[in-house]
C-alpha cells in the first residue's frame, strides 16, 4: 500500500547537509541587474550525507536537514508540552500507549471500579 511505502521511506530517511555552493554566496558585481541563477540550475547540487560513512541519497530517498524535536520533554519555545503527567492507555500500541507516551520513564497504573445504574 501507499502507506507502507511511505513508512519504509520514513524509516530509511537520511540526514543530509547542504553543500557550500555559489548559489548561497552573494556575487560581488557592479552590474545594475542582480545576478540570478537560472531556474534549471537552481537545484542542481548534490546533498551530502551528515555521516560521511553513509552513501549520498538518491533522487527518491527521503532526507532531512535537522532532527525533529523530541516530544517527551517540555519545550515552551517550540510549543511542546511534554508528556509528563499525561494519562496513557496501557493496552494500546499507538501514540496514546504508555510505552510510547511515557518515553521509557515508567508509569503507574490505577484501577477504578465504577458502579452505574442500568436503564
Amino acid at each position: 500500500s501507499v502507506g507502507d511505502a511511505l513508512k519504509d521511506r520514513f524509516d530509511g530517511a537520511s540526514r543530509v547537509m547542504m553543500p557550500n555552493t555559489d548559489l548561497e554566496v552573494p556575487v560581488q558585481r557592479n552590474d545594475a541587474v542582480p545576478h540570478r541563477v537560472p531556474r534549471r540550475d537552481r537545484y542542481r547540487f548534490q546533498l551530502k550525507p551528515h555521516n560521511p560513512d553513509h552513501k549520498s541519497p538518491g533522487s527518491k530517498d527521503l532526507v532531512y536537514l535537522e532532527p525533529s524535536p523530541g516530544f517527551c520533554e517540555k519545550n515552551p519555545r517550540l510549543g511542546i508540552p511534554g508528556t509528563h503527567g499525561r494519562t496513557c492507555n496501557d493496552t494500546s500500541i499507538g501514540v496514546d500507549g504508555c510505552d510510547l507516551m511515557c518515553c521509557g520513564r515508567g508509569y503507574r497504573t490505577e484501577t477504578m471500579f465504577v458502579v452505574e445504574r442500568c436503564n
